[in-house]
């Protein structure tokens, strides 16, 4: 039986907020960013720790979605350094990420879209969306759980693998907001066989961010049956800037992976044989700080492990930095891998221009998708079975700091 969601801590304490492993930034003296507002509604915020004193949560409409014209919201939360994080109802999703830089100035460091529409009629690549109901490559899209088997859309490699919740999965999803007096909590209640999933699951998505420019995301569900549950966030990060769209643009980047020393070895279909093999002397090896230019120039689209996994500790998984703006990301998780991609697959002449007028191309952003391994129902003993009476319970923290 998997450990994951036999762990007592995450069971018995759902709402537990783990604020260790993150760094402390220096206070920046800059103004909030100047982000215009049709409609706000400013949350006043009391009795909250240090961490989140002075934070402030707005929100406005971000369009109407054509196929259902429902409204989807975009909530900006802002910390008192300036720094500020904008969500929206459809797909709770993450459509910017604005922190200082070496400079103190604020910077965009999420690619993304100024309106709902092309995250619902042109989705590309789930850009800043929450994943499931599985995220990633389940082969043939076949699965059993107790013994019954069961077969989803297989939505990619012309019809030979099923990824990230198929066609319609929770990045669609108009999600139900709450505003908290430090953040916003997504839920959606996904019906039993939607999508080919078994099992009503309850499932929500907080998000919080506090005065150290830490974005904490927990990912909480429930369910009424025996059923498979991998959620992540697919947001595409470029630290020297949001408008740096240009192909290759990432490559500048430094990565480092302290806590990965082993990777899964995948077929043509970038899924996992079964084989865990060592990073070491391989062009896998982010151990130590890597400049992207330097190791593969075809791009990665490659599952990471992570050392000393055990489903409740929170460990570091990714150490990324501009050294043209000398914004630094951490990457901290609680599962027990990540997908690791350089937007390959950006750059098509359909692809709609982002927010700052621009089409992305492709490695002009990456990626670390904490997550279970991709086909891992199949193919590996850490399993993402969510079992009935139990809580499904994960959370990731992007930590910035320059």
């Amino acid at each position: 039986m998997p450990i994951d969601f036999h762990a007592g801590f995450w069971i018995n304490n759902p709402n537990k907020i783990i604020n260790h492993r993150v760094i402390n930034n220096p206070i920046i003296n800059t103004s909030p960013a100047n982000d215009r507002f049709e409609k706000q509604v400013q949350i006043k915020l009391e009795n909250i720790d240090k961490a989140y004193d002075g934070i402030k949560i707005e929100k406005r409409s971000f369009g109407k979605l054509k196929k259902t014209n429902d409204e989807a919201i975009l909530y900006t939360i802002t910390n008192k350094n300036g720094a500020s994080v904008d969500l929206s109802t459809f797909g709770a999703a993450i459509i910017s990420i604005k922190v200082p830089d070496k400079n103190g100035k604020i910077i965009d460091v999420t690619q993304g879209y100024n309106s709902v529409t092309p995250y619902e009629e042109s989705p590309i690549g789930h850009a800043g969306g929450t994943i499931g109901p599985c995220a990633n490559k389940i082969n043939q899209g076949n699965f059993k759980i107790n013994g019954k088997e069961y077969k989803l859309e297989c939505n990619k490699d012309n019809g030979q693998t099923h990824s990230h919740g198929g066609s319609a999965g929770f990045d669609t999803k108009n999600w139900k907001p709450e505003i908290l007096k430090d953040g916003v909590k997504f839920s959606y209640t996904k019906k039993d066989m939607e999508g080919g999933y078994p099992a009503e699951v309850k499932a929500s998505v907080t998000y919080k961010f506090d005065n150290d420019n830490n974005l904490h995301i927990i990912y909480q569900a429930k369910t009424d049956n025996d059923t498979i549950l991998n959620l992540t966030n697919h947001s595409y990060f470029n630290l020297d800037g949001s408008e740096n769209t240009q192909e290759g643009a990432v490559k500048s980047h430094l990565v480092k992976f302290p806590n990965s020393s082993k990777y899964t070895v995948v077929n043509e279909l970038a899924i996992p044989t079964g084989e865990i093999a060592p990073v070491k002397n391989t062009k896998f090896d982010f151990q130590e700080y890597k400049k992207l230019s330097e190791m593969n120039s075809s791009g990665y689209d490659q599952n990471y492990c992570i050392d000393n996994y055990d489903g409740k500790t929170l460990i570091k998984a990714a150490e990324i930095k501009s050294e043209k703006t000398g914004v630094k990301m951490e990457v901290y998780t609680n599962l027990p891998g990540f997908q690791f991609y350089t937007a390959n697959n950006l750059g098509k002449t359909f692809q709609p221009v982002g927010k700052n007028g621009k089409r992305y191309e492709k490695y002009s952003a990456l990626c670390i998708e904490p997550q279970f391994f991709p086909n891992a129902i199949n193919t590996f003993p850490e399993k993402p079975i969510l079992k009935k009476g139990e809580t499904y319970n994960r959370e990731i923290i992007y930590s910035f700091s320059n």
